[in-house]
């Protein structure tokens, strides 16, 4: 299985901050917040990945990552020209997804919890064996901002909806998919929302319609940030910021899961890590070295 991770988008709900910066780049207390939704990735063992970026912001990501292979990954990328919605980053990676499936995140998404990989990890391998599609649904407070999922009395799923004026449930499907190979044609064939744009739950929908759609629900135990807005954005660093210090241990250092999944050996790491030994970053990466 491959991964694909949407970082295009104006990011307008975050203006002005974001007028002169990819609202990707911006920093999660101590990390860009494009790190957390690569990290995820890494920890469930895939070294193939591709970003879809805007064409203004092509240069920036590979000063960032390069192709990856300072991380023992393989990265690519494929220019969204326009922010046509979440399905159309599918379509623009159609001839990088593998017979195996798509792991598909949003760039925006922070997510963390106990067993979190775990569960992700069930999901990679229902997808390998079964196909279809396999999402995750998570309680919310004001679910007309999302994508949301209603339930029967037996936990059954009857319907989708994007942002829906009157939800039907307080659960959101949140920026995470598992998909097979089958999701990119799919996804050609989406129309336009009324919003003008080509819904990842039309996508979503299409599996259910096929009896295909598997969705997990988060409880109690995971926190998820749709970092998009001034709030959430506010409030995903502040959370990062108190569980790095309460336990001394970093969330979304690529670095560090990159030697502890032996992509990287201690030298490697030990370059990386004395080019930042100036900041909390590098000191933590030197500390693993030794």
């Amino acid at each position: 299985m491959k991964a694909i991770i949407l970082a295009g988008g104006n990011g307008t709900r975050l203006y002005p901050v974001t007028i002169p910066i990819n609202k990707h780049f911006l920093p999660i207390y101590n990390k860009p917040m494009i790190y957390y939704p690569l990290s995820l990735i890494m920890l469930l063992g895939m070294k193939d990945v591709i970003f879809i970026v805007n064409p203004g912001d092509l240069t920036d990501f590979r000063k960032l990552f390069g192709d990856g292979s300072h991380l023992g990954m393989n990265i690519h990328y494929r220019i969204q020209e326009e922010p046509n919605g979440l399905a159309e980053g599918l379509v623009l990676a159609e001839d990088f997804v593998s017979e195996n499936g798509i792991c598909y995140m949003l760039g925006d998404n922070i997510f963390f919890g106990h067993d979190l990989v775990r569960h992700m990890a069930d999901a990679k391998i229902e997808i390998e064996k079964r196909g279809g599609a396999y999402v995750f649904g998570y309680y919310v407070k004001d679910p007309e901002r999302f994508g949301v999922v209603e339930f029967d009395d037996n936990g059954n799923v009857l319907s989708l909806e994007e942002k829906p004026k009157r939800p039907k449930s307080n659960y959101a499907v949140v920026g995470m998919y598992f998909f097979d190979n089958k999701a990119v044609q799919i996804a050609k064939k989406v129309k336009p929302s009324v919003r003008g744009e080509l819904e990842i739950t039309s996508v979503i929908e299409e599996y259910l319609k096929q009896d295909k759609l598997k969705v997990k629900l988060l409880g109690r135990g995971f926190a998820w940030f749709d970092a998009g807005t001034h709030d959430s954005f506010l409030e995903a660093g502040e959370f990062v910021a108190t569980i790095e210090n309460k336990t001394g241990l970093m969330i979304g250092c690529i670095e560090e899961i990159a030697y502890r999944n032996g992509w990287i050996d201690r030298e490697q790491l030990k370059r990386l890590a004395t080019s930042l030994q100036k900041t909390q970053y590098g000191r933590y990466l030197l500390e693993l070295v030794e």
